[in-house]
């Protein structure tokens, strides 16, 4: 078995937000094609695509209305068999976005199950009867505000939405719309795709006895923005028959050589039991949670969530992130400076750590969150919650190729979203030219990582987690490399590791000599050490 993923470095695109090549200001697949050589000369392995399928795009194609066609906003079947071929010349993988707990409210099924109750697809979504009192049938919120429920006139009934209304969630209880969703699966292994990222994975099954979910076990200082949070979802999502379809998914997957599944857990007080769940036993190859995606960043929370994930020896595997899609961008989030030896500290760091490294687009360049005008908006939470949640597209800016093209050199029209001076500063032309900068600094660092076999496949045990100084070791084999971090902007001396240190692998705002190491703000170290 070829387990490629395991030491892979995986890169998210967000396809309306690459590089537009067609001058309507949304980004394409031939702009992906367009810029291969540059995602070739970053270093990484894979590219995870976010969705390019037919919708309507009220969740910018996270609502998907035809699961077998390219939306003409991104190109055509022909361009993305162009991209595949290319992705597999350049020696890369291309991972796709599936969403399958929930469709767009126009695709053909829903219109059906809609009519009414004898209609050919009626079990095919989630379908309940008003209470006496003419309301919902349970407690059950969206993630993205109200109730979960919405009332359909046509057929008499309410029926269930994780999100927004016009996401309705499939009926996975119903073995036909089990076989839809591997069929539509299948028709992208047969066009040459290397694996999917599944979206939303714990959400597929709900408790078919709609049991109202009880209180959140959270203690609040105030109340969330969202009164989702409020709640603990055991009866809406992260049901045992979950586990079941996965294993459906996997032999599916297992027919084609060399592929490979990504997980997000999304919502859930217990998130890394899940990703472990998940990814064992013949299920997901891989999963991923919002553990390392939220506001804290301190040694020991990491430590204790890597320790927490890796307690059991078994076959589980984690995907780590600091930044995608859905979050504020982990410059913006962790560091109020929104310094360059922080993002050079997050590189290093993320790409040490054991489990595979997903990289979001902008994230080598050290880019930060934009800051939007209410008006500039288009993510329905942000529209809901503003100001104190301001949704999704801050992070989804569009890339900056060039400072002194219009736009960027994004579009030579308008972008769908509004590219700021700021983020502008962070262009690739300029990061290019610079030794020192933070593109460089990560196209450097996956070389290490790709080069130094303990980075790549060693076990790691962590060493030290006091105050701001975080240290572990990779070791495989023989060999042992010491990994050391001041998540601070204050100095800090460690002492007793400097005499053993054998080869310096990089480092950054760091310095030392027989008896300690030095590690001013930000600063890190990494090297190799005889192993005793």
């Amino acid at each position: 078995m070829n387990n490629w993923w395991k030491t892979a470095v995986i890169y998210q695109i967000y396809p309306r937000s690459y590089f537009d090549t067609t001058g309507n200001g949304i980004g394409d697949l031939r702009g992906i094609i367009n810029k291969i050589s540059y995602i070739k000369e970053l270093g990484v392995d894979a590219i995870w695509l976010s969705p390019f399928f037919v919708s309507p795009m009220k969740d910018m194609g996270y609502d998907v209305s035809n699961y077998t066609s390219i939306d003409p906003l991104f190109g055509t079947m022909d361009d993305f068999e162009e991209l595949v071929s290319l992705v597999h010349e350049n020696n890369l993988k291309l991972i796709i976005d599936q969403v399958l707990s929930h469709s767009s409210d126009q695709h053909e099924a829903f219109l059906n199950s809609k009519k009414s109750k004898e209609s050919e697809k009626s079990d095919w979504y989630v379908w309940a009867d008003a209470e006496e009192d003419g309301s919902p049938p349970n407690n059950w919120l969206s993630v993205f505000g109200g109730s979960a429920w919405e009332w359909e006139p046509l057929r008499g009934q309410y029926y269930f939405h994780n999100f927004l209304p016009s996401q309705p969630d499939f009926n996975f209880h119903n073995n036909e719309v089990q076989e839809f969703l591997l069929d539509t699966v299948k028709f992208w292994l047969e066009k040459g795709v290397d694996g999917f990222r599944l979206d939303t994975v714990n959400y597929y099954y709900h408790d078919e006895k709609l049991r109202n979910n009880p209180k959140s076990p959270k203690n609040f200082k105030k109340p969330p923005v969202n009164p989702y949070y409020l709640q603990n979802q055991i009866y809406a999502i992260n049901q045992n028959e979950n586990l079941g379809f996965l294993k459906k998914f996997r032999k599916l997957l297992d027919d084609y050589p060399n592929k490979t599944s990504v997980g997000e857990v999304g919502d859930s007080h217990r998130a890394i039991d899940i990703m472990k769940e998940y990814t064992k036993d013949s299920k997901l190859h891989m999963a991923y949670s919002f553990e390392l995606l939220g506001n804290q960043f301190s040694p020991t929370f990491i430590k204790n969530t890597l320790e927490n994930f890796y307690k059991d020896e078994d076959e589980s595997w984690p995907c780590w992130s600091f930044s995608n899609h859905d979050v504020k961008r982990h410059l913006s989030r962790w560091d109020d400076q929104e310094s360059k030896e922080f993002a050079k500290l997050t590189s290093a760091l993320l790409l040490s750590l054991k489990g595979t490294p997903c990289l979001y687009q902008g994230e080598e360049l050290g880019q930060t969150e934009s800051v939007l005008k209410f008006e500039e908006l288009t993510d329905p939470p942000g529209i809901r919650y503003w100001p104190e949640n301001k949704g999704r597209d801050g992070c989804r800016t569009p890339m900056t190729w060039n400072r002194t093209y219009p736009n960027a050199g994004f579009t030579i029209n308008e972008p769908w979203l509004p590219i700021k001076d700021k983020q502008k500063n962070n262009s690739v032309d300029m990061q290019q030219l610079d030794d020192k900068s933070v593109l460089n600094f990560y196209k450097e660092f996956i070389q290490i990582r790709k080069n130094t076999k303990e980075l790549s496949k060693g076990e790691i045990h962590f060493l030290e987690n006091k105050d701001d100084i975080l240290i572990f070791s990779r070791e495989y084999e023989n060999s042992k490399t010491i990994c050391m971090f001041n998540l601070s902007k204050r100095i800090s001396l460690v002492e007793g590791f400097s005499i053993h240190l054998e080869k310096l692998l990089i480092s950054s705002n760091a310095n030392y000599n027989e008896n300690q190491i030095e590690l001013n703000g930000y600063g890190f170290m990494i090297f190799s050490v005889n192993k005793e």
